[in-house]
């Protein structure tokens, strides 16, 4: 199937043209039909030869209702652009032309009706004048009178022509439906219909609205017959469940979940250079207010007064309904863009984005900011470049050198400041470097000279280093135990020294000593020499006759024979009293 949109100033025969092709009066209303004059979308369908389906949605004309045609062509690929023979060019035909040329509409057909009223060659000469410069330039043109029928086999000629020429649409693509009639129809439930631009949709499906709600679609309709499943382009109308009719109002997207990136913030390019700050903002069937925020160099920032699934090279218009002009067309070129807080950073905003000519540039210009997510990218209507740096995370390869380099730094730093820490975890290196995921900083570590160390970032030079005033203490303490291995200095001793829970964790790590308990340090070869002496013991023992042995407090040597105990060593008979297990075991420190 293809689609058509009408265009052209208030009464030059449009819906009497769609007419003459289908057979169908697309004024529906009865209020359209007494008063000759379409005021709301109007739909109906032809099979034309060599093209197949083609329907027209066909808008209304009069300035009045110029929101209604926008919400018409929004989601349409093609034009047929109507100027009556009669009255040649007129106002609306301007605005109509200004909308489609905003929106970036290239495929049309000019059709001058009416022409056995006057001479149809002086209208399409002037019609041409006024399309001079605008995306419908060069499109073929046509003269019919509808009423006579003359010309109407010409028109439906030119129409295959243009529909056979039109782009294939990505059936697989997600779906983005804009609605632009809602209803409800008694026994069924709510009807909504539109113009499916991509992807396609079949009974069974789940859509979701901008609330995040999941409907179901119980029926597809596509020019009035039941439809198994309707690719892209299309005019649909969907039966859904689980919503209400004024729940899904003209504008309301209908998406396939978790395929669009829904945003009130976009920065794009614009066809003006001034624009007032506040317009209205037309994409799809949607019409939203916005601030707008000029950049500079063409360039500018929408803020929505609410949300849109927006992505990049969308096309929209701005319009000023107050002065009834489309101010200007604009192309979506970023979807997240970054705060604008320093002075200056508009106009390095506005330079940045006279970078971005496609979707390549546009994901470069966003991974330059920081790492991004595959799922994230594809949302935003942008290609992954490359190969994912870290699980689906892509980041700009002169970036993520730029974070290596700073996060050797960081691990620098961080030893110079905790020296007593065993290294830096990478969970704190995401924080102070502004990485999304640690999983970043691991794979950021492979390509450094860094270590990891027990899951801790490390510098493999200073892994043993400990800082000269805790050396110092550990070497008298060393110099003490050698002479007495299990008398360990008590508390006020170790104070004495400088050694406080952080020092004898740090000398502990680094394998200088043992801690049989919190502030009872001996040497490293403690349980070693214990198990060997107690070995040499009457079995069993008794805690004081090993503390007597050993030459030891209660303090040292009830922790140390319950560290035995734990490692095998050692075990407690049923009497209370202790035993070594396999006494020419050697013991590891």
């Amino acid at each position: 199937m293809h689609v058509v949109a009408t265009a052209g100033h208030v009464d030059h025969g449009k819906s009497t043209l769609v007419k003459a092709l289908t057979g169908t009066d697309p004024d529906r209303l009865a209020e359209e039909r007494r008063r000759g004059l379409t005021i709301d979308l109007g739909f109906a369908w032809t099979t034309l030869p060599d093209a197949g389906e083609v329907a027209f949605v066909d808008v209304p004309g009069h300035e009045r209702f110029v929101t209604t045609m926008l919400a018409g062509v929004g989601s349409v690929p093609a034009t047929m652009f109507v100027v009556a023979a009669d009255e040649g060019w007129m106002a609306q035909s301007s605005e109509h032309l200004e909308a489609l040329d905003a929106l970036g509409v290239r495929h049309g057909l000019l059709v001058v009706t009416r022409s056995d009223l006057a001479d149809p060659a002086l209208a399409i000469e002037e019609a041409r004048e006024w399309m001079v410069g605008s995306t419908l330039a060069d499109v073929p043109a046509v003269s019919v009178c509808a009423v006579t029928g003359a010309g109407v086999d010409d028109v439906r000629h030119a129409l295959g022509t243009l529909v056979s020429g039109l782009p294939a649409p990505d059936p697989a693509a997600p779906v983005r439906l804009w609605v632009d009639r809602s209803f409800s129809v008694r026994g069924a439930g709510t009807i909504v219909t539109g113009t499916l631009a991509e992807g396609s949709v079949a009974p069974g499906d789940e859509l979701v609205d901008l609330a995040g709600r999941a409907l179901r679609v119980r029926g597809v309709e596509a020019l009035g017959a039941p439809r198994d499943r309707v690719a892209a382009t299309a005019r649909v109308a969907l039966n859904l469940r689980g919503v209400e009719s004024a729940d899904v109002p003209r504008g309301a997207p209908l998406l396939t979940p978790a395929a669009w990136w829904t945003t009130d913030l976009a920065d794009v390019r614009t066809s003006a250079t001034q624009l007032p700050e506040r317009l209205m903002l037309h994409v799809g069937t949607a019409a939203v207010p916005c601030h707008v925020r000029d950049l500079g160099d063409g360039h500018a920032r929408l803020r929505l007064d609410r949300a849109l699934p927006l992505r990049f090279g969308d096309r929209a218009l701005l319009r000023d309904p107050g002065r009834h002009h489309v101010a200007a067309g604009v192309t979506v070129l970023d979807v997240d863009p970054p705060p604008l807080t320093r002075r200056g950073a508009a106009r390095a905003r506005a330079t940045e984005l006279t970078t971005v000519h496609d979707a390549v540039d546009a994901t470069s210009a966003l991974l330059r900011r920081g790492p991004r997510r595959g799922p994230d990218l594809t949302t935003m209507g942008l290609p992954t470049v490359g190969a994912p740096r870290a699980g689906d995370w892509w980041v700009d390869p002169d970036r993520w050198s730029a974070y290596a380099t700073d996060l050797e730094r960081l691990v620098h730093d961080w030893h110079d400041t905790h020296p007593l820490e065993p290294g830096l975890a990478p969970a704190v290196a995401a924080s102070r470097l502004g990485l999304p995921d640690p999983t970043l900083v691991s794979a950021l570590a492979d390509e450094t000279h860094l270590a990891r160390t027990n899951g801790l970032l490390t510098i493999p030079s200073r892994d043993n280093q400990l800082p000269a005033p805790v050396e110092a203490a550990l070497v008298t303490v060393e110099q003490e135990l050698t002479n007495a291995p299990f008398q360990s200095p008590d508390v006020p001793r170790l104070a004495e020294l400088g050694l406080g829970t952080a020092e004898l964790a740090a000398a502990e790590r680094v394998g200088r000593v043992i801690r049989v308990a919190p502030g009872v340090p001996l040497l490293p070869d403690a349980v070693t020499r214990a198990h060997d002496l107690l070995s040499g013991l009457p079995q069993p023992f008794t805690l004081s006759e090993a503390r007597q042995a050993m030459q030891t407090t209660r303090r040292v040597a009830v922790p140390l024979l319950e560290l035995l105990a734990s490692r095998g060593l050692t075990r407690r008979t049923d009497d209370g009293r202790h035993e070594v297990i396999g006494r020419n075991t050697q013991a590891s420190p």
